[in-house]
């Protein structure tokens, strides 16, 4: 179970952006998540997903994709996921 702390930025995270996938993350526990690599960027993961053209946060830069989702890079930077 996340402390409260971490559901209120959750929370705030979430209301503060649009979700085309219906937030599944969240209703799954964060145990569904799309694959992600930190970076030393703090507002992008890299992505690993195996087709990030089809996500609207995925960013495409040279021959990688970035993730610009901030629930995304919150989870996994505050909560290692």
């Amino acid at each position: 179970m996340m402390d409260e702390e971490i559901q209120q930025k959750i929370e705030k995270i979430m209301s503060q952006m649009e979700c085309s996938k219906g937030f599944k993350c969240k209703e799954a526990g964060f145990k569904q998540l799309c694959k992600a690599r930190n970076t030393n960027l703090d507002k992008y993961l890299e992505c690993l997903d195996d087709n990030p053209k089809l996500c609207k946060f995925s960013l495409s830069f040279g021959y990688s994709y970035f993730c610009d989702c901030p629930l995304r890079i919150f989870i996994k930077k505050e909560l290692r996921k």
